[in-house]
């Protein structure tokens, strides 16, 4: 994790410290940060103690969303990088219900900002699909790439979901498993994949082109197929199958680029490539 993706958010004039994952693409909070706000402790020490006792309580009570809290080194009052508790928002949306606060309602539509919407979708999983098309409409997509960016989060979906069935829980896991099937048909990690096409917080996905998305979305299902026939029950057997899918893709680019005469894989954008086929559409409704 790299310095320059933490960010100190505010709220209410506290400050919050927040971290952007670009390999998982969410966004870490620290607990304590968010604690002081809910509790309105006098200070960092206080925060620290009353999450302490509180973490405490919920593992004793068995809580899942505390026994799977992260660390990271985040910039502490004497300047120094300390280990400090995180959550996501989901871990951070279960843990808030908690502590008895008249801000938890605030805290929650503030992360929402913080989020982009994540809770609403979180609510109602279809305001994904509905403003993930607004978005891609207003930020000058072609009806065409939409449609197929759309399969490809019905498909990695159905791909996660598979995963959590055959036991995948821990989301670097669920990392891991990406980025082996994306080296799978494309020779380069997500982050590797990332900083070829010189992105940095934007999602690898939204700035493929049209053929390196539909690569990815075929390794994806076909990794879900191959897993739902052979039932992998460990994580070695998970990275076996994604391998396999990530091939598939790979037989099937070669395939392409035999034909095309060069690489599929590209330094372009997506948002590189708008203009032109917005022209070509405008042109074929023209004719």
């Amino acid at each position: 994790m790299m310095n320059d993706n933490i960010a100190i958010q505010l709220f209410e004039g506290k400050q919050v410290r927040v971290v952007w994952d670009a390999e998982l693409e969410k966004y870490w909070f620290s607990i304590v940060d968010v604690v002081q706000v809910l509790t309105d402790a006098v200070d960092y020490q206080a925060a620290r103690k009353y999450w302490k006792v509180l973490k405490g309580r919920l593992i004793k009570e068995g809580n899942e969303t505390v026994t799977n809290c992260y660390q990271l080194k985040l910039p502490a009052e004497d300047g120094k990088n300390r280990l400090t508790d995180v959550a996501d928002m989901e871990q951070l949306l279960r843990l808030i219900q908690s502590i008895p606060s008249k801000k938890v309602e605030p805290v929650k539509q503030w992360l929402a900002e913080v989020g982009s919407q994540r809770i609403d979708q979180m609510i109602d999983p279809e305001l994904t699909f509905q403003m993930a098309v607004e978005d891609y409409r207003r930020q000058g997509y072609s009806e065409k790439w939409i449609e197929n960016r759309l399969k490809s989060i019905r498909t990695r979906k159905e791909l996660t979901d598979e995963w959590e069935r055959s036991g995948v829980k821990e989301q670097r896991d669920f990392a891991m498993l990406t980025n082996i099937l994306t080296k799978a048909w494309s020779g380069m990690t997500t982050g590797e994949y990332k900083q070829f096409k010189g992105l940095t917080k934007e999602n690898l996905r939204d700035n493929m082109t049209t053929l390196e998305l539909a690569l990815n979305t075929l390794a994806e299902a076909a990794t879900t197929e191959i897993s739902r026939n052979q039932n992998p029950k460990t994580m070695q057997e998970n990275r076996r199958v994604a391998q396999s899918g990530g091939n598939a893709a790979k037989a099937a680019r070669r395939e392409v680029e035999k034909q095309i005469g060069h690489s599929i894989i590209s330094s372009l954008r997506a948002s590189d490539t708008l203009r032109p086929i917005q022209e070509a559409e405008a042109k074929e409704l023209k004719e």
